[in-house]
This record gives structure tokens, C-alpha cells and sequence, in this order.
């Protein structure tokens, strides 16, 4: 890193950022319980960014990529200077980058063996049966040790573990056969949960060979319990996001409700430096910004914002720093409480999405359980579709939470008053 550095000083740039990742990675291939193959990867990347300020002193322009470790000297040489150039064409008003130093803890030790042993372990002991049984699973576990610096002193190294599963699961009967996919990421392995996680869409497929087709509910109260819940606190998250605001894509400001509560629960939202098995457990983001916890929303309230260095300080915000970690607080009322209405749970969707901008809400059933009259019904077919404005005030959030890698969040999600179409 050093010769790439004496290299930019060379450039006289405004300013520039260096981030040298290296990743140590296994990987495991099973089709059912049989391992089809395995292997261990070692990658090796620089990261670079230059800043080019104009002659007024007005404006700043930046560009960046990737250099491959077995880049020559001559190519290093074309790539600096083809970024110099391209940040020299942009124009944006001048803002900073980072220069607060870093108090971090020494990096830790990861055992990528005993996090992928642990995996190996957990998938072995699925309950399966003549119905429903795993299909194929991937897993891969790394180690990430992330050294960034930049022109103002910034000087930090990161170490931790990042592992995403591929899994893959199959309940068929009578000629009829159902798939269903999960993608998992985290930061080690817990066992438990993943035990308990997988043996639970397992359940969905079985019970999807028996669903029948969506009614026409015309509204109805729709209840997230699986991961899609987060796609509803990023939206929240995006509201109070500086580059939103900064474009008037939100209109969030400080001291002021995000939207009005009327039977609903108020929204509290943290950011947090670290969360049990989060892939995300940094001291520094990814602009050299230390990451501190720090309250977004409190009771529906903007309280605090973030975001890029750039838009932050366009906002005119003392600090700030990308997303790692949040929590949001759970409601007032347990999950029992909340499950005793007629409502939709859906479970598993085709595609579904809280757009970051409008708000609008849409997803395709693949299945789902219906709760009405005192029985439920698994159903398949239709969509889901609303908007937060209207269905935000009165959302209800569970007491009880669960955690979805860097996201903490109440463990049941009940959006009222959502358009069901049938299938």
C-alpha cells in the first residue's frame, strides 16, 4: 500500500482514500446431504478513490475503482491518472472527507473452519421426511480484513466475518412439487436459529402443495413475520437518510413526526457500531467515518440523521456515517395480542418491496395464511399493494424482536388496511 500511496501523493490531488481488502474464504457445496464439492479462496483487492477540487476552490469532483493486486506499475500509472481526469469533469459543491481519528479495538481472530463447521453441523441434524426434505445448500464463510486510510490521516484496520448461505428446500406429494429458496447472511453461525429458520420454510413448503387460491379480500390487515419485515424499517431508515433529504426525495426534519400515529405503534429507530453475529461489526464505514450509536427516530420523531460523508455535510450535520447496524425497538403489544384479528400472513413472496422513494408497497404471494373466523387457510396467488402513508399510522410492531443480520427488528409486522388482489 505504501508505493500506491507515495503514487497519489504524487498526483496532488485534493484528497484521496485507499482501502486494501483481503478475503479468506470457504466454501461447501451440498446437493441434499452429500458434499458435491468444496474449496478455499484467498482475494486480494485496492480500492481507490481521488478528489479533484476546482480552481474557485467552489467545487469538488470524485471518481473511483478497483485495482487487481496483479495490475502492473504502468497500469497502476493510467488507472490514477484516468481517475484524476474523471474527477476533474465533476462539479459538486465542495465538501470533505473524513478526518475524526478511529479508537478501535485490535482486530479479532476469525475461525473460518469452526464458523463452517458449525453450518455443516446445524444442516445435518434438519428434521426431514418423506414430504419435505432439503434439496441442495451452499455455504460460504470469509474473513474480511479491510485497512483503509486516506490524505487526512484516517488509518484503519477491520477484521471480521461475513457468511452467506445458499439453501434450497423441497416438499413434494402425489406428482406435485414445491421449491422454496432462502438466501441467509450473517455474520458467524448460529445454530440454533438457522436450525429453526430452515425447518420452518420447510413447514411453508409442505404446506404450499396444499394451498388453495388467494380470495378477493379486497383490504385486508397483512402481517410480516420472515425477513421481507425489513424492506418496511429501510424505508423508514431512507427517510431520515441526509442524500434523501438533501434531494427532497424526503421531507423528514429534525424534531419532526415522519408521519402522524393514530392506533398504531411510534417508531423508534437506532443506528449501532456492533449487533451479536451482524456481517457489519466495524468501527469505521466504508468512508473512514467512525460509527457511533446514535438515535434516528424516537417515538416517530426524526432525532438523528445519516449517510454519505458528502450529503451529510450538505445537510450541515456535525457527523454522520453510513448504516451498519440499526435496531428498532419493538411495540407495546406481545405477538399473541396482535394475532388476535382476521389478518394475512404472508410468508413467502414471489417479489415484494417498500419502494425507498413513494412508499408504495407491493408483493406477489407465493403463500400465505389466512386468518379468519377462528381458522387459517394456506393460499397461494395474488399480490399485496398500499402505501406507508396510509397504512403507518396505524402499524402495529411487536414487543418481542428477531435479528436479520445488521437489522434488528420486531418479530411481527402488521400492515392494516392493504389491497389484496386474488389469484
Amino acid at each position: 500500500m505504501a508505493t500506491m500511496i507515495e503514487k497519489l501523493e504524487r498526483l496532488g490531488v485534493e484528497a484521496w482514500e485507499l482501502a486494501e481488502v483481503e478475503e479468506t474464504r470457504w466454501e461447501f457445496y451440498f446437493i441434499g446431504h452429500r458434499l458435491d464439492q468444496n474449496r478455499s479462496v484467498k482475494l486480494r483487492s485496492t480500492e481507490v478513490k481521488v478528489y479533484v477540487r476546482s480552481e474557485d476552490g467552489e467545487s469538488v469532483g470524485s471518481a473511483s475503482d478497483v485495482i487487481s493486486p496483479t495490475a502492473t506499475e504502468a497500469e497502476i500509472d493510467a488507472t490514477l491518472a484516468k481517475l484524476t481526469f474523471q474527477a476533474s469533469l465533476v462539479k459538486n459543491p465542495y465538501y470533505s472527507i473524513a478526518d475524526a481519528p478511529v479508537s478501535a479495538d485490535a482486530p479479532q481472530e476469525v475461525d473460518v473452519a469452526a464458523i463452517a463447521e458449525g453450518f455443516i453441523r446445524a444442516f445435518a441434524a434438519i428434521p426431514e421426511t418423506a414430504v419435505r426434505a432439503l434439496n441442495s445448500y451452499e455455504i460460504f464463510v470469509s474473513a474480511f480484513t479491510r485497512h483503509f486510510r486516506n490524505s487526512r490521516g484516517v488509518d484503519a484496520v477491520c477484521t471480521y466475518p461475513s457468511t452467506l448461505l445458499d439453501v434450497v428446500v423441497n416438499a413434494k406429494r402425489d406428482g406435485h412439487e414445491v421449491e422454496i429458496y432462502r438466501l441467509y447472511r450473517a455474520g458467524g453461525c448460529d445454530e440454533a436459529r438457522l436450525h429453526e429458520d430452515v425447518t420452518r420454510i420447510m413447514a411453508f413448503a409442505e404446506d404450499r402443495l396444499d394451498a388453495m387460491p388467494t380470495p378477493k379480500l379486497g383490504t385486508a390487515d397483512v402481517l410480516l413475520s420472515t425477513e421481507d419485515a425489513v424492506s418496511v424499517y429501510e424505508y423508514f431508515a431512507g427517510q431520515v437518510m441526509a442524500d434523501y433529504v438533501v434531494r427532497q426525495i424526503s421531507t423528514a426534519k429534525p424534531g419532526e413526526a415522519l408521519y402522524e400515529v393514530r392506533q398504531g405503534d411510534a417508531l423508534t429507530m437506532r443506528a449501532l457500531p456492533y449487533l451479536p453475529n451482524s456481517s457489519k461489526n466495524t468501527p469505521v464505514d466504508n468512508e473512514g467515518n467512525p460509527v457511533r450509536e446514535r438515535v434516528l427516530v424516537e417515538d416517530g420523531i426524526a432525532r438523528g440523521f445519516w449517510g454519505s460523508r458528502q450529503f451529510s455535510q450538505y445537510l450541515g450535520l456535525a457527523e454522520s456515517s453510513l448504516l451498519t447496524n440499526v435496531e428498532v425497538a419493538g411495540g407495546a403489544q406481545g405477538e399473541a395480542a396482535i394475532r388476535e384479528r382476521d389478518y394475512l400472513e404472508v410468508v413467502e413472496f414471489s417479489s415484494f418491496k417498500v419502494d425507498s422513494m413513494s412508499g408504495e408497497v407491493a408483493g406477489e404471494i407465493r403463500l400465505a395464511y389466512w386468518h379468519h373466523d377462528g381458522r387459517i387457510d394456506a393460499v397461494t396467488g395474488g399480490s399485496v399493494s398500499g402505501l406507508m402513508a396510509e397504512t403507518a399510522p396505524d402499524m402495529l410492531m411487536s414487543c418481542e424482536t428477531t435479528q436479520y443480520n445488521n437489522w434488528r427488528i420486531p418479530r411481527a409486522t402488521l400492515l392494516p388496511g392493504l389491497r389484496i388482489a386474488g389469484a
